[in-house]
């Protein structure tokens, strides 16, 4: 058995239990895949992260992102969630930007006073053919009326497939329909004029088992999205998770050839773990 510093970080909210929950490993050298893998299952967290040297010199860390039922390239939440914690333990970074290493790639982390922000990863996006639109419908419990449009948020994983609606109050009053969901990762988006935040989304994936709280990789798809096709502004605020009782906020800023997406991390929970 060893011993290893502990951290669950709520993530995309300043206040706590009001975000999306992180287990977060330190220095993790030693444990091994299958390791990894029971131990973010036994957390039943939607991830679990592992913080682990570099291997590239001009990383600052690596991260290895584990959901309860395998490990994934790359997810928005953990990423800033993970930061927050290798931080947070005295972590130093080598420059200004803090740079991640993860299986995706290398991912640039800017501070922006509270908050952390990272470089989306490159994405391509297609309309979603209108015909796939009853699909998606009955997914949402709603009308095929009531898409405004829909894009397929990237070619890789996390297969995100957005949704336009017309109102906030159409995104709070969907119902999900898990069998008609079947393996879709589906995010659902509408403005919110004159509201606390610029937009209202909700993510639903069946490996979560129905909605996540607030998610940075459909947020960055959709920021692609959105911003691209003149519907959002250059920066923004998107609310997340208000059907679950959270109070997720992501700030979003499209800068030259980069969408940072960022927000707000922090410690619920702090102590060892043994595996």
């Amino acid at each position: 058995m060893a011993v290893f510093a502990f951290r669950q970080v709520d993530v995309f909210s300043a206040r706590r239990t009001k975000g999306n929950p992180l287990a977060v490993v330190h220095d993790a050298v030693g444990l091994d895949d299958a390791a990894m893998q029971d131990f973010a299952a036994w957390t039943n967290l939607s991830e679990t992260v592992f913080l682990l040297p570099p291997t590239r010199p001009e990383a600052d860390y690596r991260l290895r992102i584990f959901t309860p039922s395998c490990e994934i390239p790359f997810a928005g939440h953990p990423t800033l969630g993970g930061c927050h914690g290798w931080l947070e333990a005295g972590g130093v970074p080598k420059g200004e930007t803090i740079v991640q290493e993860c299986k995706a790639g290398m991912v640039r982390i800017r501070r922006d006073g509270a908050r952390l922000a990272f470089a989306a990863p490159a994405a391509t996006q297609v309309d979603v053919p209108v015909v796939e639109y009853p699909r998606l419908a009955a997914a949402l419990g709603i009308e095929v009326a009531g898409i405004v449009a829909a894009r397929r948020l990237s070619a890789l994983p996390p297969l995100w497939t957005g949704v336009l609606l017309a109102s906030r109050e159409e995104v709070l009053a969907v119902r999900l329909d898990h069998d008609a969901l079947g393996e879709m990762d589906l995010g659902v988006v509408a403005p919110w004029p004159g509201g606390e935040a610029d937009f209202e989304v909700r993510a639903f994936a069946p490996e979560i088992g129905g909605e996540d709280p607030v998610t940075g990789s459909l947020n960055a798809g959709l920021a692609r999205w959105l911003i691209g096709a003149g519907i959002a502004p250059p920066k923004y605020v998107a609310a997340q998770g208000t059907c679950l009782g959270r109070e997720g906020r992501v700030f979003v800023a499209h800068e030259g050839a980069d969408f940072w997406i960022g927000g707000e991390s922090v410690t619920c929970i702090e102590g060892k773990l043994t595996l």
